[in-house]
């Protein structure tokens, strides 16, 4: 059939079995929006603030559902606010689908009005990007973008089309999306892993977003008790495995529990699945590696360029995570289920002296760890979370149980502040029947809280809980520490209204001042049915605990902070 390339877009987004995008209009994707006009039926559209917070929303919805998000912005400034939600997509590997309109092919390159190389800028934060000058060949881009995105380490594409090729006509054919193969595995390094977990007496499953971007919880639930083991997270695994069960040891690395630090540097065999090894797990790598030189490490990896990049390993095994630990757990299985009571009796006793605990200074302050159990308990552990960067992150990862996969969409490698709520505006679109909560400091919340305006437009039911300190309190926190109390240009102090701000933008807030109102607040907001922002008062020096400082080891967190301003 003839169709013009914004109509060859649509069908192709439908091929693909995308049926919600998120973007922001503009002249140079004009003819697409007018496309979108007649596909509304087929194809939903949100449109947010901000071109920054619509990739977000593509990625948290990507996060929360597993399919690939898709987000459209035009060209020039429309194209480059997306770099940071680009940049932030690729860090996590989190496939989603830019489309950029640009310039009619015969202005590229005259420096005409809102051109900009959008394909150049990101060549170093996307799998891959294309710009399209030929109409014809447009269906087969899209199509392999999407197979890209989603092919091996998963991550973003971007499709940069300019203007007349949208318009221009071509034959176009249907086709069905190829398939990816994610069956291959080398049984002789299924063997050898198969073989060293088996003689482990003190092993350690340490897992990273790999896990959850290869559906492979399940799996990894299996794994744990197959071979009796504690189960140590990242903050991008966090939510791949149940946070309540006993096995659970908590985060590793910079904020992570002592709990991990002791089980991994006393374990004899260190399985890691879908980990990166970054330098928030490892900390200073030189002491990590040292650390760990008497165990042996498993690592199973779909990219075979991060074995060895950080931390030595004795076995790899490449492949995507569910398969391999499928092909794993069945060797395992010939070799028969092994217990562990001594060293799972050690684990318990380590949970239970160095548990995470916050103290308040009187009965009535309010602790981000009793609002986030509170949410939780209130929820049943259901929400979806969404986060800024900053304490509140950490705080949500170190006291929210998670149980579910997919429960957590967060920015782990770029640490982007302003992620959040455009993430929970995507976690929300594909999750309708959940209850999803952003996690923000008001530092964070400055950045994006425009889209609280979209949560209005579409009476969308997200919780924007703002932890409200008055400061950038990560940055102060370290400043704390190591820059003599020297606090420059962390102390925010804006004499901001929350409320009338959240009742001018069209939706509804409560504030938290003291303990006693933190459950009541919470179970309206969850159970309303409406945008609620929550501002919650907390004092501007509660410190995240555990902590390694930079150039320390991972085995020497620090549990209390004394330094007196």
């Amino acid at each position: 059939m003839l169709l013009n390339g914004s109509q060859i877009i649509l069908e192709c987004l439908l091929e693909q079995g995308v049926d919600t995008v998120f973007g922001y209009p503009g002249g140079a994707v004009l003819n697409i929006y007018d496309a979108l006009y007649d596909y509304r039926d087929k194809i939903t559209h949100v449109l947010t603030s901000h071109e920054q917070n619509a990739g977000h929303a593509a990625d948290g919805y990507s996060r929360t559902t597993g399919k690939t998000g898709v987000v459209i912005a035009t060209s020039g400034p429309g194209a480059t606010n997306l770099v940071t939600a680009i940049a932030t997509a690729n860090m996590d590997s989190i496939p989603m689908v830019a489309i950029t309109g640009n310039v009619g092919t015969s202005l590229l390159g005259l420096d005409s009005f809102q051109e900009v190389d959008i394909t150049g800028i990101t060549m170093p934060i996307t799998k891959h990007n294309y710009i399209v000058k030929d109409v014809t060949k447009l269906a087969d881009v899209i199509r392999e973008a999407f197979f890209i995105a989603n092919d091996g380490r998963k991550g973003p594409v971007l499709i940069d089309i300019p203007k007349d090729i949208t318009a221009a006509k071509c034959e176009y054919e249907p086709k069905t999306p190829e398939a990816h193969d994610r069956s291959a595995v080398n049984s002789a390094e299924i063997e050898k892993a198969a073989q060293v977990i088996s003689e482990a007496k003190k092993p350690f499953i340490f897992t990273g977003g790999g896990v959850v971007l290869a559906n492979a919880e399940a799996e990894l639930a299996e794994l744990a008790e197959l071979i009796d083991a504690p189960v140590g997270m990242s903050l991008m695994g966090m939510a791949s495995f149940d946070n309540a069960s006993p096995r659970y040891t908590g985060m590793l690395g910079m904020h992570g529990t002592k709990t991990s630090s002791l089980a991994l540097t006393n374990s004899d065999t260190i399985i890691v699945l879908g980990s990166r090894f970054s330098d928030r797990v490892t900390c200073n790598t030189t002491s990590f590696c040292e650390n760990i030189k008497n165990a042996k490490v498993v690592h199973i990896e779909i990219d075979p360029a991060e074995f060895g990049k950080n931390v030595p390993v004795d076995v790899r095994v490449q492949g995507d995570v569910k398969t391999v630990l499928t092909a794993l757990i069945a060797k395992l299985k010939e070799k028969g289920a092994v217990q562990h009571p001594e060293w799972m009796a050690q684990i318990a006793e380590w949970k239970n002296t160095y548990p995470l605990k916050q103290v308040g200074m009187d009965e009535e302050s309010v602790l981000p760890q009793y609002v986030l159990e509170t949410l939780a308990d209130i929820t049943d552990r259901e929400a979806i979370i969404t986060t800024e960067v900053g304490q509140h992150q950490m705080w949500a990862a170190e006291y929210f149980p998670f149980k579910n996969p997919k429960s957590l969409a967060t920015s782990g490698g770029l640490g982007t502040m302003g992620y959040g709520l455009g993430a929970a505006i995507g976690a929300k679109t594909g999750n309708p029947d959940k209850t999803v909560v952003n996690i923000a400091g008001d530092g964070s919340f400055y950045m994006n809280m425009t889209e609280l305006s979209t949560l209005a437009k579409y009476r969308m039911p997200v919780i924007e809980l703002v932890f409200n300190n008055t400061v950038l309190g990560m940055v102060r926190q370290w400043q704390r520490l190591f820059y003599n109390c020297h606090f420059s240009q962390t102390t925010l102090e804006k004499p901001t209204d929350f409320e009338m701000l959240a009742k001018a933008f069209g939706i509804e807030a409560v504030t938290i001042t003291k303990k006693s109102e933190v459950r009541e607040k919470l179970e309206y907001a969850v159970k309303c049915g409406k945008p609620v922002l929550i501002n919650c008062i907390i004092d501007k020096d509660v410190n995240v605990l555990p902590m390694v400082p930079a150039g320390a080891s991972v085995a020497e967190p620090i549990l209390e902070i004394a330094v007196d301003c």
